[in-house]
């Protein structure tokens, strides 16, 4: 286990290191427009992924028990928040979902994902008897998520209400919740987001371009049309680290949601395989770590934490190569960001330790030679 432990670490690690080289390349011509600085973004982002890596050393070595401890208070903590940005926070680009810590803007939601993983698991285990009752067990859990997706979805942020509900749904089938009655919670949260995204006009045009393009060809809108051209472009080895063509403002947002389309361009399809090798080695060694673990609540969190990295990741894969709409989800450990870099990296950290921890349960007596 301990070994799967070191395959995540330095897996993340070596994603964080191509995602720094890769920012600087795509941010510079645009931070040299806007801050009149060609490093602006960039040493924002070396902020963030020091403070990162300092976040998942330093939950690396804190016991995942605690987390099950507290896990009602952070995400009722998560709630108000989400709450505040509705009622308080300002508009963003026609969202509230920032809160301006001054320093750096606080995304609510991605404090309540993790939340809601933690106390999905603990509830999982706790409720595990009246798990197969639906009024009593299945509802009054998924509440938690209902309530957590609502609020989200009203920011309005789409994307992420719908994965927060399908990674929860996955979440509570892996812990025994019956199909059938996560079939009949479903239809009703595909109805409320499908009227939200036809209500909110943003989330109305991605979608009706995207199966407009899908149906009757065309572009699906700029930022996918020159990605594309950005992934086409790369040819097998690249064009080379800091040729790209699509980061000199041809594609908005090249360092954030597309940053894998400048991965495509710069470094190829050989760098693009590379990079999806590496994330489904993370996969396997989430779900080994999952697997192998003896605590049932660290059993289903490090399950968790792994299915939503990865499946953020083929997200935002699939938004940059034109299969799904634009979501506006950045690529885990690579994409300039913030606090999702911040809580990912205390999830990735959280899974080193349930790694640690079921080594030592499984090899008492390396514990007491220490």
């Amino acid at each position: 286990m301990k070994k799967l432990a070191g395959v995540v670490y330095f897996d993340v690690f070596a994603l964080m290191l191509l995602g720094l080289v890769l920012v600087m390349s795509a941010s510079s011509t645009y931070s040299s427009v806007k801050f009149e600085d060609t490093f602006y973004l960039f040493n924002a982002h070396v902020t963030r992924i020091l403070i990162g890596i300092l976040l998942m050393s330093l939950t690396a070595f804190l016991p995942f028990e605690l987390y099950k401890d507290y896990s009602r208070i952070i995400l009722i903590g998560s709630i108000i928040l989400l709450a505040y940005t509705l009622a308080a926070a300002p508009s963003i680009n026609g969202a509230g979902r920032w809160i301006n810590l001054g320093v750096v803007s606080f995304q609510p939601a991605d404090l309540a994902r993790l939340a809601l993983l933690i106390h999905l698991s603990n509830m999982l285990v706790e409720k595990k008897e009246m798990l197969s009752n639906y009024k009593h067990g299945f509802l009054k859990l998924f509440v938690w998520v209902g309530l957590v997706a609502v609020l989200i979805l009203l920011q309005p942020n789409l994307s992420n209400a719908f994965l927060i509900v399908f990674l929860s749904l996955v979440l509570m089938f892996v812990g025994g919740a019956k199909l059938k009655h996560i079939a009949a919670t479903t239809a009703p949260f595909i109805l409320l987001g499908g009227s939200a995204a036809m209500i909110y006009s943003h989330s109305r045009e991605r979608i009706l371009g995207f199966l407009t393009s899908l149906f009757q060809g065309g572009e699906v809108n700029h930022q996918v049309t020159q990605a594309m051209v950005g992934l086409g472009s790369g040819g097998f080895f690249g064009v080379g680290l800091g040729f790209s063509k699509q980061n000199n403002l041809f594609l908005p947002e090249a360092y954030g949601d597309f940053i894998f389309a400048i991965l495509g361009e710069e470094l190829g399809f050989l760098g693009a395989v590379l990079v999806l090798v590496a994330f489904l080695l993370f996969f396997i060694a989430g779900i080994l770590i999952a697997k192998k673990a003896t605590d049932p609540f660290a059993k289903l969190l490090a399950f968790g934490i792994t299915i939503s990295v990865i499946t953020y990741a083929f997200v935002n894969i699939s938004v940059a190569s034109g299969v799904l709409p634009t979501t506006g989800l950045p690529l885990p450990f690579i994409s300039y960001g913030g606090t999702s870099i911040f809580f990912t990296c205390i999830s990735v950290g959280m899974l080193i330790n349930i790694a640690i921890s079921s080594s030592k349960e499984e090899n008492p007596e390396e514990v007491e030679e220490e």
